[in-house]
C-alpha cells in the first residue's frame, strides 16, 4: 500500500509560480510512475502531468505544455510540479498518484493523495 501526501500549494497572485511536492511511502516507490491531476470547483478531475519511474519520459496535458514541469527524486521518494505564470484558471486542488501500469496514458492511478489547494488571484 503506497501512501501519498501532497504539499506546496497556497495562494498566489497570476504570473506567479509554486512548486507542489509529493511525498510517497509504503511501498517500491521507484516502481510507479506517478501523476498530477486537478479538480476545480464544479469540474471534473483532470490530468495535468505524468513521470515515468526513470524520469526520462514525461507527459504534459496541452494546457500545462511550457507552463509547468514535473520531475521526481526517487531518493527521497517524491515527485515535484513546478507551476509557473500561473492563471486564475489554474485555481484547483491538485492531487498526486502512482501506478503500477505499464501505460502511463491515460493515467490510471491505483493511489491517490488528499489533494492540495492551489489560488491564484490578485
Amino acid at each position: 500500500q503506497v501512501q501519498l501526501v501532497e504539499s506546496g500549494g497556497g495562494l498566489v497572485q497570476p504570473g506567479g509560480s509554486l512548486r507542489l511536492s509529493c511525498v510517497a511511502s509504503g511501498g517500491t516507490v521507484r516502481a510507479y510512475a506517478m501523476g498530477w491531476f486537478r479538480q476545480a470547483p464544479g469540474k471534473e478531475r483532470e490530468f495535468v502531468a505524468a513521470i515515468r519511474w526513470s524520469g526520462v519520459s514525461t507527459y504534459y496535458a496541452e494546457s500545462v505544455k511550457g507552463q509547468f514541469t514535473i520531475s521526481r527524486d526517487n531518493a527521497r521518494s517524491t515527485v515535484y510540479l513546478q507551476m509557473n505564470s500561473l492563471k486564475p484558471e489554474d485555481a484547483a486542488v491538485y492531487y498526486c498518484a502512482a501506478t503500477r501500469r505499464r501505460a502511463v496514458i491515460p493515467f490510471l492511478g491505483d493511489y491517490w493523495g488528499q489533494g492540495t489547494q492551489v489560488a491564484v488571484s490578485s
